[in-house]
């Protein structure tokens, strides 16, 4: 795809900023490159170690996109991840990007009432797409949801936006009581959304899938897949989708990670 070979190697990236609360991470990323030619819900890899192990870089959503930099926000929990939450401000970072097919927000789209959903750490791009809808004058409504308030590190940021932002946690420690699908169904009727975004855990994107299927909305889903390469050399991230008319065996890395929610076969 265009997105791929237009990839950038950035051996030097700079990390100029770092946050976490608990195992949540801000980083932010000085790559001109990269930033100038990122889209939402394109990724990066990066690679968290100088070591052979883990050997394989790691994929991270592109959060948001300010000048030269970009900014990543993931959970540490593994290795990987674990490795990366540990570097500092002032270290380089070896990252490639940006990389994948993102959201459609062209073809009037900024125009029409926007809904993105993000569930637990798959809020990290809605945040990037967010902004970049309110700069098209879209009105966006942003669902949040994780397993309980901890779970919602950004909410303070999406709100210094003036984003309409509504959140859930499954033991109600914040908002709804419930799954943010949960959320998201009983709101609407009230909302009256043109166009859907989400990104989540499998579970959450089926049901996505269902709601908006079941009210005639069209939405696009931003799948999550465990990543070898990130540019489609590896076949690691296959997935069945709806190409051409046919189900196929799909690279979620170069053909996506952003589909049709109506392409996507779920097994």
């Amino acid at each position: 795809m265009l997105e791929s070979i237009l990839m950038i190697k950035d051996p030097s990236a700079r990390i100029t900023y770092r946050r976490n609360w608990g195992d949540y991470y801000l980083i932010r990323i000085t790559s001109p490159e990269i930033a100038q030619k990122a889209l939402p819900g394109q990724f990066i890899m990066a690679r968290v170690s100088d070591r052979s192990v883990p050997l394989l870089r790691r994929p991270f959503s592109i959060h948001s996109r300010e000048g030269d930099s970009l900014e990543i926000f993931f959970q540490s929990s593994g290795i990987g991840t674990t490795l990366l939450a540990g570097k500092k401000e002032g270290e380089d970072l070896d990252i490639l990007g940006p990389l994948g097919n993102g959201f459609d927000i062209k073809n009037g789209i900024g125009k029409k009432r926007a809904t993105a959903v993000g569930g637990g750490r798959g809020i990290a791009p809605i945040y990037f797409l967010a902004q970049e809808l309110l700069a098209m004058g879209s009105d966006v409504t942003v669902f949040y949801g994780g397993k309980t308030a901890r779970d919602l590190p950004l909410k303070e940021r999406f709100e210094a936006k003036n984003l309409r932002l509504m959140c859930s946690t499954e033991d109600g420690s914040l908002g709804f009581r419930g799954f943010v699908t949960g959320l998201f169904e009983s709101k609407m009727d009230q909302l009256n959304p043109e166009i859907v975004f989400a990104c989540g855990p499998d579970l959450m994107m089926e049901e996505i899938a269902g709601i908006t299927k079941k009210n005639g909305i069209p939405a696009q889903l931003s799948l999550e897949s465990i990543m070898g390469c990130g540019f489609g050399a590896c076949w690691g991230c296959v997935k069945k989708i709806r190409m051409s008319g046919a189900e196929e065996w799909t690279k979620i890395c170069q053909e996506g990670p952003v589909f049709p929610a109506d392409r996507i076969i779920w097994e």
